[in-house]
């Protein structure tokens, strides 16, 4: 199709989605099913406008899958303003390492006995379909750094941190298969793949959102310079936590994430000694007074503010994007994949036993409510994260009947999750939310 015509489709969807958000919220449907549809349609499904090939093609949508999972990991740990010492962070600790753990086991398993998957194949599926989606998941998500809801914040951080906890059982199921180095003994895999890469990614992270944070505020409030282009900084941000921890053979995935949470700390720390900081930054990026901003995000107590909250708005809006032509390129791939080779139970049975079953292992005298892990339970939504993990196996070598029915399977999985999430996201989180807002019981 020419390329003006594209333009033109892309155009209205973008313009259809900004007018029709609010709607969408209170509508049991998500603009990821939208895109999906949008994107599947294009295919040789229906009008036939695109062919897009997911195995000649894994390379570019992994880059693609992995630019979107980044923003979306960095809005995320922006978003989580409690520090390490807070007892919130249990939860999605207990998840992204449980739960997960449990995750991969109970997929392997189930591939290796039933789908009759070689073993290697089988840890590689589970590290595929283990993490939950940073960025189809924001309705569930931590709306604002002040949100102090329990489930918010769980979901939040596991998505944040089992993105990157879930890359040793992927080089774990590529080690088993021959396509991937694990060292005498596992050695190496133990030592470099799972407590270096993890950790050094993590302290990279840190390191460099609280340094980027405090030199920014000390510019700014210092000598009134550094001022303007917070979207820079945020890209900046997230380029140098990326680059330097994959340099240094860490997870990049982490580092990300941990500059975000970095950073927001950086912003609470400093104006937890000044009142009434936040709405003036707000009103300052709302203004169309240019000076009037520079003189909040040089203002001693509310240049914090002002800096958080001009990196999260500008990353949520692009992340936006992202989510438009990450979902959309996984509609158009469907009509590439063998079909034949999907079991439908298998992918209830991960939507409905697997995730459900592995929260309630993972949380077990956790001082989270019963519902409460309920709700973690259901949304345990799976998108482009899983893309990435597929497409970064099918470039390191995974071919043949093996490559045909991770691909199938696991798109299988990650469409449904759009589906069956995005038609229950809604009334079920309006219902958590009316719970809370009742008063106690006398």
């Amino acid at each position: 199709m020419d390329i003006a015509a594209w333009f033109a489709i892309v155009g209205l969807l973008l313009f259809a989605m900004a007018i029709g958000d609010t709607l969408l919220a209170r509508l049991p449907l998500s603009t990821s099913m939208l895109y999906l549809a949008a994107g599947a349609a294009s295919s040789p499904l229906w009008l036939g406008w695109t062919a897009l090939d997911l195995r000649p093609n894994a390379a570019s949508l992994q880059l693609l899958a992995e630019v979107v999972v980044l923003l979306s990991l960095f809005t995320g740990g922006l978003k989580l303003s409690a520090g390490l010492s807070d007892g919130r962070w249990r939860l999605p600790l207990r998840l992204a390492v449980g739960s997960m753990v449990l995750t991969v086991l109970f997929v392997a398993t189930i591939a290796w006995l039933v789908l009759d998957l070689p073993i290697g194949a089988a840890v590689l599926l589970g590290g595929i379909l283990a993490p939950t989606d940073p960025v189809l998941a924001s309705e569930v998500q931590v709306a604002e750094p002040g949100d102090r809801d329990r489930l918010r914040f769980a979901l939040t951080g596991e998505a944040g941190l089992n993105d990157g906890t879930a890359f040793p059982f992927v080089l774990l199921g590529l080690g088993l298969l021959g396509l991937h180095d694990l060292g005498p003994s596992s050695w190496r895999f133990f030592a470099l793949d799972v407590l270096w890469a993890s950790l050094g990614g993590l302290g990279i992270g840190a390191l460099l959102g609280t340094l980027v944070g405090e030199l920014v505020l000390y510019l700014r409030r210092r000598h009134r310079e550094a001022v303007g282009l917070d979207n820079f900084l945020a890209l900046g941000l997230i380029g140098m936590a990326y680059g330097t921890a994959q340099l240094a053979h860490t997870y990049g995935f982490l580092a990300v994430f941990a500059a975000g949470v970095a950073l927001r700390r950086i912003e609470q720390q400093a104006t937890a000694k000044a009142v009434g900081t936040s709405p003036a930054a707000e009103a300052a990026l709302a203004s169309d007074d240019r000076s009037h901003a520079d003189r909040v995000a040089t203002h001693p107590s509310r240049a914090p503010a002002f800096m958080a909250h001009a990196v999260l708005s500008f990353n949520s809006q692009i992340e936006r994007i992202g989510e438009v032509a990450a979902v959309i390129v996984i509609g158009m791939v469907l009509w590439s994949l063998e079909w034949r080779h999907v079991s439908w139970l298998f992918v209830v049975t991960m939507l409905v036993v697997v995730r459900p079953l592995s929260v309630l292992l993972g949380l077990l005298g956790s001082r989270s409510s019963w519902s409460q892990r309920a709700l973690i339970g259901w949304f345990g939504i799976r998108g482009i994260g899983s893309l990435f993990y597929l497409a970064y196996a099918l470039s390191h070598g995974v071919r043949g009947r093996i490559a045909d029915e991770l691909a199938a399977i696991v798109m299988s999985v990650v469409c449904t999750s759009i589906v069956v999430h995005g038609i229950s996201v809604t009334p079920m989180m309006a219902a958590y939310e009316r719970r809370k807002r009742r008063p106690p019981r006398p």
